[in-house]
């Protein structure tokens, strides 16, 4: 089969091969399955830098998030097993741990449904306790993970400002169904936030970006308002001033999405559930911006890594349904 694989940590359009292996071995509790499609991280980038929590032995495939196929023809949503990752034509998973693909999604937005809107249900319900008629900031609300933040929050019944970079994101904000859309580039986010706000501030704020995001979220969040930290795609990890907390009567919850997998295993079961439902109903739907074959897959992680894509890139092995 052909897979992309990682011999030396680096930018993933440089250190990202494609070869012809062997197929992966399932090991006890595993299963084999054949990759449908193949949604991109920021993770994956990380991987391939050698920045991520998870460090796979050398060589390793990139791709934490499938939509993939059982040998009996179950379409199932995974989470690979490093260090057979997505971006190939095969993964092992364990099956413990298989969700079935909704009937509502294709693929390519069913491999795009599990990371990214499991993260928003959790930091927004679980962690920030997210109510109908607050309002909710989303950081980066055109991308993979900030758009299901921004239909969740519609979801819910929140009023969502979406914080983008430049005029072609704030458009793709806007058709999620941001009430409002803020372009970094061009606006300043605090005035802008108070000003829509009445002077109150966002009750929540959803933030996978760090850095500078972090810094204007601390001087635009509500009185007993919820920051919610899901990651740093800007590189840079902000230091909060914990005083400036405790005078402004402010939460800072952390997000690990990946530890309720350890913790309470049933919890994503749930989860899942509810983001089927919500899919039947049309209440979200993974933005999908661009299919690529498998050939294709480096120079998409790579723009990922950039930031320059919208919504979410999923990688279509040759032959795989669509």
């Amino acid at each position: 089969m052909q897979a992309w694989r990682v011999h030396e940590n680096g930018e993933p359009g440089e250190v990202m091969r494609l070869e012809e292996v062997d197929r992966p071995v399932p090991g006890p509790g595993q299963v084999l399955l054949r990759v449908r499609a193949a949604n991109i991280n920021f993770p994956d980038a990380l991987l391939c830098r050698g920045q991520y929590q998870i460090r796979p032995p050398l060589p390793f495939t990139p791709g934490v998030e499938i939509c993939g196929e059982t040998e009996d023809g179950r379409r199932v949503i995974a989470n690979p097993a490093l260090p057979y990752g997505g971006l190939a034509e095969y993964v092992v998973a364990d099956e413990a741990a298989l969700l079935p693909a909704p009937e509502a999604l294709d693929d390519a937005e069913a491999a795009a449904l599990h990371i990214g809107y499991q993260t928003g249900v959790f930091g927004l319900h679980r962690r920030a306790h997210l109510q109908e008629g607050e309002t909710l900031l989303v950081h980066a609300a055109a991308g993979g993970v900030g758009s299901a933040a921004v239909q969740l929050g519609k979801a819910a019944g929140a009023r969502v400002i979406g914080v983008v970079g430049g005029s072609e994101k704030a458009a793709v904000a806007r058709e999620l169904g941001c009430d409002l859309v803020i372009d970094r580039r061009a606006d300043d986010i605090v005035a802008a936030v108070k000003e829509a706000t009445g002077g109150r501030g966002a009750d929540v704020i959803f933030d996978p970006v760090g850095g500078d995001a972090y810094a204007k979220s601390a001087k635009c969040v509500a009185f007993e308002g919820r920051i919610v930290i899901v990651g740093f795609a800007s590189g840079s990890v902000p230091a909060p001033a914990l005083n400036h907390a405790l005078v402004k009567n402010y939460s800072i919850v952390g997000l690990h999405w990946g530890l309720y997998a350890q913790k309470d295993p049933a919890s994503i079961a749930r989860c899942h559930e509810q983001l089927t439902e919500l899919a039947a109903q049309g209440a979200i739907k993974p933005l999908i911006s661009e299919r690529v074959p498998l050939k294709d897959a480096a120079a998409a992680v790579q723009r990922v890594a950039d930031g320059t894509t919208t919504g979410r890139v999923v990688v279509v092995p040759d032959g795989a349904a669509r």
